[in-house]
């Protein structure tokens, strides 16, 4: 934290737990590098707690989405 900045708490505490805006979860549960054609839920963090935004349909494509972000945010 920034001793020097006031609000260096309050923008800590609103960052996705260990830095991760993105992930993906098996729809029925259990580890999510099992059953790779199986359905995930997709969530993105906003700034509060991590939303559905989908769903897709096996796990490749989930990992393609959760690192979509990630290409985004590198240097251009």
């Amino acid at each position: 934290m920034d001793a020097a900045d006031p609000l260096s708490a309050y923008d800590k505490r609103r960052r996705p737990p260990m830095d991760t805006y993105r992930r993906h979860r098996p729809i029925h549960g259990g580890a999510g590098h099992l059953r790779p054609d199986e359905p995930r839920v997709l969530e993105e963090w906003n700034a509060f707690a991590y939303r559905i935004t989908g769903t897709t349909p096996d796990l490749a494509t989930a990992q393609a989405w959760t690192n979509e972000l990630r290409v985004e945010d590198g240097p251009a």
